[in-house]
């Protein structure tokens, strides 16, 4: 319960995901243990992005630990494997074990927190518990719905997506909060009459967010060209073209389909450059056949999945950092993640995308963005970045730095999500 000194507070986060999968929840909670708070995590077992358990994790391994300072408590739940069935049956296993847990447990926090990224109905178990504790509930939407099931699941049935609208709304009802990535997201919640409140206020407001303390430029040399103080991780291409890299989930959200086309076009204009794609997703599989369908494999190099805190020696051993969407409005208005995290890390930045993230590229300096699935546009782009001198496009990295540290600097916007919760 709440410190009447210290006004610290215990606060049950529900998030399907949690360490030690990739999330910013885990940092995010971390820092609310550091600042005196206690912190109580609902999760799942670990299986983001693979579809299989983590090693060491399963239905009875490993159901409770601490990290952090942080308490974990894992519920059962069927893994998300490859298949439709498969994810749909790991959204509803979730939701019926978070349910009973919510029933049983004894638990006694001042405020809940909700981490929503795909599926939206992790939120009903919390809703639920706040509404019987009676204490205040903040939600932190990352996707849409059910815009996001008609983008990224391609659910085009009226009766489907109307039931979905219908449980988001109950989900909005029952918040204290809703805070959103990007403005875009705010106004479009903003249309919906159950993010108001009795008053008819809006309880929307739009919370960006930032990158670890680890996401940091890596000692480069003082041309920007190439790691100094650090040498590049193990396996990294050693040639000298001209690196171009993508860190994160390789989803069909994502749009890399995009790349072996510009491939193909940097090639028919007598260039080529190395694309270094850190990560893995649904989409790796497809990705691989294509660029070997195009006889690429020379110019793509898979790292696989690394842990977050080795990503900026990754980044810094590249010359550009690439964000790209698939073609739907729903992408338009979101901000990736992962552009904060090369933000801060000071990378020039190459895009294929719109809305949002344009905006700040352009804002910031930071570099180029094309339109989604252009791909001479994106080829431009990308000569022109090559054809810089590396003084010019260590100003485009630094750029990004600056505007990282204004706009999604952490401890202001920590104390801000203090402040609400």
């Amino acid at each position: 319960m709440i410190d009447g000194k210290s006004g610290h507070k215990h606060i049950l986060c529900v998030t399907q995901y949690y360490y030690p999968e990739p999330f910013r929840i885990n940092d995010m909670t971390a820092e609310w243990v550091k600042r005196g708070h206690k912190v109580t995590v609902l999760t799942g077992i670990p299986n983001y992005p693979e579809g299989r358990f983590y090693k060491g994790y399963g239905l009875f391994k490993k159901r409770r630990e601490t990290h952090d300072g942080v308490k974990i408590v894992r519920v059962p739940i069927v893994s998300r494997g490859h298949s439709a069935l498969r994810l749909m049956m790991n959204y509803a296993s979730f939701v019926i074990s978070a349910g009973i847990f919510k029933t049983f447990t004894r638990l006694r926090p001042d405020s809940v927190f909700i981490f929503e990224v795909s599926p939206m109905t992790q939120a009903l178990p919390a809703v639920k518990f706040a509404k019987r504790r009676k204490i205040p509930c903040t939600i932190y939407v990352q996707d849409l719905w059910p815009e996001n099931l008609e983008a990224v699941a391609g659910i085009k049935n009226k009766r489907v997506l109307n039931a979905v609208s219908r449980m988001s709304d109950k989900i909005y009802r029952g918040c204290t909060t809703i805070l959103t990535t990007s403005e875009s997201f705010k106004k479009r919640l903003d249309e919906r009459e159950s993010t108001k409140d009795a008053a008819g206020n809006s309880k929307v407001k739009f919370w960006p967010q930032y990158a670890e303390e680890f996401y940091k430029p890596v000692g480069k040399a003082a041309d920007g060209s190439s790691p100094a103080a650090v040498g590049p991780p193990e396996g990294f291409p050693g040639d000298d073209r001209f690196k171009l890299i993508f860190t994160g989930n390789i989803g069909y959200a994502q749009g890399l389909d995009i790349l072996p086309g510009l491939y193909d076009e940097l090639k028919s204009r007598g260039r080529e450059c190395d694309f270094v794609i850190v990560g893995d997703g649904r989409y790796m599989d497809k990705l691989r056949e294509e660029v070997s369908a195009k006889g690429a494999d020379k110019c793509f190099f898979f790292a696989g999945r690394k842990p977050s805190g080795e990503i900026p020696a990754w980044l810094a051993g590249c010359d550009a950092a690439f964000v790209s969407f698939t073609d739907n409005e729903l992408f338009n208005m979101t901000i990736p993640a992962k552009l904060q995290s090369y933000m801060a890390c000071n990378m020039p930045i190459l895009a294929a995308a719109g809305g949002e993230t344009k905006e700040i590229i352009a804002e910031a300096g930071a570099g180029f963005a094309s339109p989604v699935g252009d791909v001479k546009g994106l080829c431009d782009n990308m000569i022109k970045m090559m054809d810089m001198d590396p003084s010019e496009l260590k100003r485009l990295g630094e750029n990004s730095g600056r505007y990282a540290e204004e706009h999604f600097n952490k401890t202001k916007l920590m104390d801000e999500i203090e402040e609400i919760i």
